[in-house]
Parts: C-alpha cells; sequence; structure tokens
C-alpha cells in the first residue's frame, strides 16, 4: 500500500494520464470525423511541432547556464547547414569542453 501522505501525488499522476489519454483519443476521433481539415485548422497543425520544440528549448536556453546557452547558439548555426547528427554533436563538444576547460 502506498504511503498515506503521497496518495495525492499518486492522483495527480493518475488525472494526468487520464487528460493526455482523452486528448489523444479526442484528437483522433475528430480528425477522423471530418472529411477535410479546413485551412485554419491545418495551420495550427502545422505549427505545433515550432511551439514544441521552443518550449523544451527555451528554459534551457535561460536557466541553463552560459554553456548550454553556448552549445545551443553553436548548435543552431551548424544545423543552419548541417544535418542534425553534426548540430548535436557540435552542440555536445561545445558544452562538454566549457565545462572541462573554462569550470562551468
Amino acid at each position: 500500500m502506498a504511503n498515506p501522505d503521497h496518495m495525492h501525488l499518486i492522483y495527480i499522476i493518475l488525472a494526468a494520464a487520464v487528460a493526455t489519454f482523452i486528448t489523444r483519443i479526442g484528437g483522433y476521433v475528430m480528425m477522423t470525423q471530418m472529411k477535410r481539415i479546413p485551412p485554419r485548422m491545418e495551420a495550427a497543425l502545422n505549427a505545433v511541432p515550432a511551439a514544441v520544440l521552443s518550449t523544451l528549448v527555451a528554459p534551457a536556453f535561460v536557466y541553463g547556464g552560459w554553456d548550454v546557452a553556448a552549445s545551443m547558439a553553436v548548435a543552431f548555426v551548424v544545423g543552419l547547414r548541417f544535418n542534425s547528427l553534426w548540430m548535436l554533436f557540435a552542440g555536445w563538444v561545445v558544452v562538454m569542453a566549457l565545462r572541462h576547460f573554462a569550470g562551468f
């Protein structure tokens, strides 16, 4: 049996799981009922990847420290020219070098 002091955490996790499930199923049901996707909905769906990426990257860039911000900036510049593997590698090299040599 779970500790009664932590039952509220279990309820929060279960509520989040149910909300996520309903959201995913609701989106699927809504999309299958449509014959054609309206242009405004298509534009909104096209904006989702950029919104999710900025939601993940922005806090790390702002609160991660100078080493993380520098590595993200380098990765961004490399990502403009090369594929994502090189972008990942460049960001990793910069953050590791700054942490090792500059003591970040």
